[in-house]
């Protein structure tokens, strides 16, 4: 992760307060585009010395006092910050719009509390220590209680959580080069504007300044908590540079082992992700499940569209028994939908990254939305979606869903002549929508089509528990390439499920 880049407060980078209060977003896109045309300034030595070398252990005995939390006595909302130091060593200028007026919120000493191994900081010289980033909090699961539910920390990486969630994936502001040869750029939130809400909102604005060696960007973000909380995003993009791969609204999480694990996984828990798919809605509305992996090699993939209706990355097994984890609660891990509303999304691609990792703590997965067009040096270009978390079901989705996907050796028990190991059984459940509510007799069919490789030992079963459904085959692999496989079920020729999408590699069954 790149770390937050600092915006020294000169003259020609502050917005007048009248200016401001008349609508702080076109004011912040003036700033973007006037400092696109402006070299770029890496402001990498903004950090005191107190606080380059200091560990996680440290930076986590930093503790922002409550007590003194933006208007933690008027509304709904408050507003809590994040010391700068450990990773995030490029301190972020904040602003508050507050009674029609706007004033920048200055470092002290006195708004954290310095425990343990960071007992002694508060004795060093912290002159330019500034903030890392700040959290919302609202009463969210309960009237008596502000609960943390939205997080900006780190390059333009923020955190959201619905109603009884824990935080699991992060979302961006963009993406830029993600897995490319040329390695990544990470954009950074240099400046932030709190908008003040009426005492009796639900809702509140933020608008953020984004910069980068190869682009500017003024960002606006409508925020609604609740059961799902809701993020109206607007960012007006100038381009320093021309921008081949731009990833629009992308997400970031974590897919460690699970269903889609070929191979045992040395742990205890039978799964352990922040994701288990990536979900689309195609301007066709076809949906499309892809399962996650943690391949043993990068791995890219494209869904080709135009202006389409929406994805995410989603956690689908919500019960404890699904993981066992008493600590990380992975089934409490919020689900993220990106829907685009207005601007130039055109034709294009969403793009899966699934990364090697063999450490939990490592974000291995990337999915974002990649123009055909590029992002010319001199062009500017809007985009507007709305981001929103959900657990494992979206509302507008009637079908019915993949709920598991396993795989295995194709052999039969005890057979004499095995096949290979690269002969594959796939199992494949749905539920939900009209397909539960079918019998057993119902005449359910499948279509499947695949890339590559023979297809045989097609069934279509209804499971014991009288809702589910399991489709299953096997496939025989054509000379060691991938296959690239489509499965859906139908009643009469209708679609009764979303379509399953999964890529068996080679090397995956070794």
């Amino acid at each position: 992760m790149d770390v937050v880049r600092s915006l020294a407060l000169a003259c020609c980078l502050t917005i007048p307060a009248a200016a401001v209060n008349a609508d702080p977003f076109e004011q912040v896109i003036t700033r973007a585009k006037t400092l696109a045309d402006a070299p770029y300034d890496d402001r990498r030595d903004a950090l005191p010395p107190a606080l380059r070398e200091i560990g996680y252990d440290t930076y986590r005995d930093i503790r922002f006092r409550a007590d003194q939390a933006l208007w933690k006595d008027n509304g709904h909302f408050s507003v809590q910050l994040f010391h700068s130091g450990f990773i995030f060593d490029q301190p972020v200028t904040i602003h508050q719009i507050e009674n029609g007026e706007t004033r920048t919120l200055e470092f002290s000493r006195s708004l954290f509390d310095y425990d343990g191994n960071a007992a002694s900081l508060p004795d060093s010289d912290l002159d330019g220590a500034g903030f890392a980033g700040f959290r919302l909090h609202y009463p969210l699961n309960r009237a008596d209680y502000q609960d943390e539910f939205l997080v900006f920390l780190g390059a333009s990486y923020f955190r959201m959580i619905g109603r009884d969630q824990g935080y699991g994936l992060s979302a961006r502001g963009l993406a830029i080069d993600t897995a490319s040869s040329e390695g990544e750029e990470f954009p950074a939130f240099r400046e932030f504007w709190l908008v003040e809400p009426d005492e009796n909102a639900h809702r509140m604005t933020i608008v953020a300044l984004l910069d980068s060696p190869s682009l500017t960007g003024a960002y606006r973000f409508e925020v609604i908590p609740g059961k799902d909380v809701v993020l109206d995003v607007e960012a007006q993009l100038f381009a320093r540079d021309t921008i081949d791969k731009l990833g629009i609204a992308p997400l970031t999480s974590m897919y460690a082992h699970g269903d889609t694990t070929p191979r045992n996984a040395d742990d205890f828990r039978p799964r352990v992700h922040d994701s288990n798919g990536l979900l689309m809605n195609t301007s066709r509305d076809e949906w499309i499940w892809r399962p996650l992996i943690n391949p043993r090699e990068l791995r890219i993939s494209h869904f080709q569209d135009a202006a389409p209706s929406g994805f995410g990355l989603v956690q689908r097994p919500r019960d404890f028994e699904d993981y066992l984890d008493l600590e990380s609660h992975y089934e409490r891990r919020p689900s993220h939908w990106v829907e685009p509303l207005e601007g130039d999304w055109g034709q294009g691609h969403v793009e899966l990254v699934e990364i090697p990792s063999d450490s939990e703590t490592n974000d291995n997965i990337v999915a974002y939305w990649v123009p055909d067009r590029p992002l010319e040096a001199g062009q500017s270009r809007r985009f507007h979606y709305r981001l929103s978390t959900f657990d494992d079901r979206l509302p507008q989705q009637n079908l019915a869903q993949a709920i598991r996907t396993r795989q295995g050796w194709g052999a039969v028990p005890g057979q004499d002549d095995p096949p290979p190991r690269s002969v594959r059984q796939f199992t494949i459940d749905f539920r939900g929508g009209e397909l539960s509510s079918l019998d057993a007799s119902h005449p359910v069919e499948a279509r499947l089509e695949t890339s590559s490789g023979e297809i045989s030992n097609l069934q279509v079963q209804r499971l014991p528990d009288g809702e589910t459904w399991r489709a299953g085959f096997r496939l025989t692999p054509e000379r060691g390439e991938a296959a690239d496989m489509r499965w859906s079920l139908t009643y009469h020729g209708e679609p009764m499920t979303e379509t399953w999408n999964h890529v068996w590699y080679p090397d995956e069954s070794e």
